[in-house]
């Protein structure tokens, strides 16, 4: 028979594994749903232009990518990329 302290411990331990297991299947989800073309965030046709030349073809690329550090992205082109980016990763969630 196993005592309360063991249970608990047993327990603590098995929610640790599964908030971690959906940290990474959120994760996947999320670049999974960024699997498709730069054009689909109908961005302004001079700033999908400047991505591809920098080499983004995919939204997937953009994540966890310094967008400031871009060649070509003013600041009004980043703000405006960075609320297309927004829209998108809203709409998968």
């Amino acid at each position: 028979m196993v005592d309360d302290k063991k249970k608990k411990a047993i327990i603590k331990k098995i929610n640790k594994k599964l908030l971690e297991s959906l940290g990474n299947y959120r994760k996947f989800l999320n670049y999974a749903a960024g699997d498709v073309p730069i054009g689909c965030l109908c961005v302004n046709p001079i700033i999908e232009k400047i991505l591809h030349e920098n080499g983004f073809e995919r939204v997937y690329d953009l994540f966890n990518t310094d967008l400031t550090k871009i060649k070509g992205l003013g600041r009004s082109r980043l703000g405006e990329l960075t609320t297309r980016l927004q829209e998108f990763i809203a709409m998968q969630g």
